[in-house]
């Protein structure tokens, strides 16, 4: 099962696919890790955006998706187009998501520490995030 763990961070999303099987992680290849959301006021962007990411989740056969939960009050909380992008997903036809919180990601990481260091995993940098949810999502 492909699982794609999904950080919103302002007007855009990144995404990191990871797979388990047998006890292994896999990390396929996708071909856009970052997506923006250009004009968020536009619905026909927004449409387009969303098909976006629905192509991708097809074409890899991404049945699972976990988006990393954001605070909506406070000094952390998220802005109203990363609400609209965390909407954009969560409306995909077909496709499983969940959120996930901070708390039950570090709790989950505490009982089963990531084996390699993320740098040995040929991910960018601004992926961890992303690769982080993914690995929680599919250890717990």
């Amino acid at each position: 099962m492909i699982t794609c763990g999904i950080e919103i961070k302002g007007s855009e999303i990144i995404l990191c696919l990871l797979s388990k099987e047998d006890g292994f992680f896999q990390l396929p290849d996708c071909r856009q890790v970052r997506h923006a959301l250009q004009h968020p006021n536009d619905a026909e962007a927004v449409r387009k955006f969303q098909f976006t990411l629905k192509k991708l989740f097809e074409d890899y056969k991404v049945e699972q998706a976990i988006i990393r939960e954001r605070p909506t009050k406070g000094k952390f909380a998220g802005g109203a187009v990363g609400f609209k992008i965390e909407a954009a997903v969560q409306l995909i036809e077909g496709l499983n998501v969940e959120l996930i919180n901070n708390a039950t990601m570090k709790e989950i990481m505490k009982e089963n520490p990531i084996p390699i260091s993320f740098s040995e995993t040929g991910l960018r940098a601004f992926q961890e995030g992303a690769f982080q949810v993914a690995y929680a999502a599919l250890s717990r």
